[in-house]
C-alpha cells in the first residue's frame, strides 16, 4: 500500500473562460464580473496561454487616472502602457507560468511560490489549455479529516512502508498536527517516519517524541559501554 498525493487534475477548475488578443477592456470587465473570477487567461486561435489579465491589469486604467485636479503618480513605462491599453494584448501579464494536470499538488504550490503567482494555467501536451488552479485549490488539502491523516500515516506509512508494529509508533492528529510517539531501535527510523508522515497531504506540522537507542549515523549504541542499559534515550529529532 502506497501514500498516494492529489494531483492538480483533482483540484483545477476545468471550465477555464478565456479571452482572445484583442478583447476589448470592457469586455474582459464584463467577463470577470459575469463570471465571479479575479484574472482571465487570454488564449491564442488554438487555445495556447498568451498570458493573464487580472483585476489588477484593469485597475492599472483607475490608478492613472487624475484624482483632484492632480496628476497621477510616475510609474513604470509597463504600468503606464497598461493604463493605456485598450484590449487584452495590452493589458495582460506576460510570460505565463503553466503547470501539468499530473503533477501533485505539492509541485504546483512550490511553482506557485517559486513564481511569486496567484495562479497557474493547467495545459495539456499540446501546450493548450485545460484548467486552471489557484492557491485556494491547493490550500484544499488541508480540509482532510484529521481521522484519515492518521490513518494513512499509520496503515500506509509506518506499517506499509517502514514495516513498523502497531506498538512501536503511536499517531494522533489534532487539527492536522502530528504527534508521533513511540520506541524504534535506530535514529535514522526515526528519521525516516517523521520525514514520510510529514509528507502526507493535509498534515500541518510533525511533532516527533520517538525513543531510539542506536545512533546509527555513527553506528554507535547511546548506552556506554559497563552501564547498565535503563532504557532507550529520547532526541529531539
Amino acid at each position: 500500500m502506497t501514500t498516494q498525493h492529489s494531483t492538480v487534475s483533482e483540484v483545477m477548475t476545468r471550465d477555464v473562460v478565456t479571452v482572445r488578443p484583442d478583447t476589448p477592456f470592457k469586455e474582459i470587465t464584463s467577463v470577470l464580473s459575469s463570471h465571479g473570477i479575479s484574472a482571465v487567461p487570454v488564449a491564442d486561435a488554438r487555445g495556447a496561454p498568451m498570458g493573464l489579465v487580472s483585476e489588477a491589469d484593469l485597475l492599472r486604467k483607475q490608478a492613472e487616472q487624475p484624482a483632484g485636479g492632480q496628476a497621477a503618480a510616475p510609474g513604470w513605462p509597463r504600468e503606464k502602457a497598461k493604463a493605456r491599453a485598450e484590449n487584452a494584448a495590452g493589458l495582460m501579464t506576460t510570460p505565463v507560468v503553466t503547470a501539468h494536470a499530473d503533477w501533485t499538488v505539492a509541485q504546483a504550490a512550490r511553482e506557485m511560490d517559486r513564481h511569486r503567482v496567484k495562479r497557474l494555467l493547467v495545459v495539456d501536451e499540446t501546450d493548450r489549455i485545460t484548467g486552471i488552479v489557484s492557491r485556494s485549490d491547493l490550500l484544499h488539502v488541508y480540509l482532510r479529516p484529521d481521522e484519515e491523516i492518521r490513518e494513512e500515516i499509520r496503515a500506509d506509512v509506518l506499517q506499509g512502508m517502514l514495516r513498523l508494529g502497531g506498538d512501536e509508533v503511536q499517531v494522533q492528529v489534532h487539527d492536522g498536527v502530528v504527534t508521533l510517539r513511540g520506541e524504534v531501535e535506530k535514529r535514522s527510523t526515526a528519521q525516516i517516519a517523521e520525514r514520510l508522515a510529514g509528507g502526507v497531504e493535509g498534515v500541518v506540522t510533525i511533532r516527533p517524541m520517538i525513543d531510539y537507542a542506536i545512533d546509527d549515523r555513527t553506528a554507535e549504541d547511546h548506552r556506554q559501554p559497563g552501564i547498565e542499559a535503563t532504557g532507550p534515550r529520547r532526541r529531539p529529532l
